[in-house]
């Protein structure tokens, strides 16, 4: 029986954060993936505030980036959190949305290098040891953390090939992008294969709506604008103009994007309708073998409560 979480990406005010999370853990939710998205609210502050709020639901610092804060700060954030809160922090590391880090003028070489070093920077942090490493992209020597010695799971977000390597290889998990497709989260497991019997967590968001697809679209579009999810795209079978998609966000022509998020790409991209519906669709996505089905795309907590109910009725 697959787990179910809550993604949570910083759109909503962050006066809600604590009903918001405190309707995910009566709900059963496991995790609560608390999204780093360049512009949005801080993922850090909205992580103290989801924690005291609850009492044992897990928190995940989702997709920090290298490229935008340093390993070493990354780390002092997750272990901070953790020392007040033990045992219910993760780190997720990505690249980054490189539409964003463009709009903040950060450049993203390497991603592979930058991920791969800033695990190795995080593990040893973690564990309280001296930091000694010297990369491609990252040095950190001579320092370890005031409050290391500390069991925090490192899970990379990941949706190509060699990213999902890495992640089946070097990591405790990996995720999934929201908006891909059952398809695409098929794949993209098949390239994240860890090594025999090493524990691993699977997890990939789904934006979830019940009712009408009208408020899902432009959460769909945020994501599926980036030429990074081509290959989502081509697998789930939806016809996209992704170039027009990204113009038009970009220029925040919303009628235009709410025309190119047709129904099809929602239905193929996500769960939506009647709770029946809602239900198939996310036990379609379990399907292909995701340990934690995440339920995305909410803003407040009456959604939460309600998506998680029909997940699990």
């Amino acid at each position: 029986m697959a787990e179910f979480g809550i993604a949570m990406d910083g759109r909503a005010p962050i006066a809600g954060i604590a009903a918001q999370a405190q309707a995910a853990e009566e709900g059963g939710a496991s995790t609560l993936w608390i999204a780093c998205h360049l512009f949005l609210r801080d993922p850090v502050t909205t992580a103290a505030l989801a924690l005291a709020a609850t009492k044992k639901i897990r928190i995940a610092l989702m997709a920090m980036s290298p490229y935008s804060t340093h390993p070493v700060y990354i780390a002092m954030a997750a272990a901070s959190l953790d020392e007040m809160y033990p045992g219910r922090v993760i780190l997720c590391l990505g690249a980054g949305a490189p539409a964003d880090l463009k709009a903040a003028g950060i450049d993203s070489p390497k991603p592979l290098v930058a991920i791969g070093e800033a695990v190795k920077i995080c593990r040893q942090l973690f564990a309280g040891e001296m930091a000694d490493f010297k990369g491609q992209a990252f040095n950190v020597s001579g320092r370890r953390l005031a409050n290391g010695g500390r069991n925090i799971p490192i899970v990379i977000a990941a949706s190509r090939p060699a990213m999902l390597k890495r992640a089946g290889r070097d990591s405790d998990g990996v995720l999934i992008s929201a908006a891909t497709s059952p398809p695409f989260v098929k794949a993209c497991l098949d390239h994240a294969a860890p090594p025999s019997g090493q524990p691993f967590l699977r997890a990939g968001i789904v934006y979830t709506r019940l009712g009408p697809a009208e408020s899902i679209r432009r959460p769909l579009a945020f994501v599926l604008r980036g030429a990074h999810h081509a290959e989502n795209i081509r697998l789930g079978g939806a016809s996209l103009d992704q170039t027009a998609l990204a113009a038009a966000y970009a220029a925040e022509n919303w009628s235009e994007v709410d025309r190119l998020v047709s129904d099809d790409v929602v239905r193929r991209h996500a769960a939506c309708g009647t709770p029946a519906e809602v239900k198939a669709k996310l036990e379609e996505y379990r399907a292909f073998g995701l340990d934690e089905v995440i339920i995305g795309g909410m803003e407040d907590a009456s959604a939460i409560a309600q998506s998680l109910k029909a997940a699990t009725s």
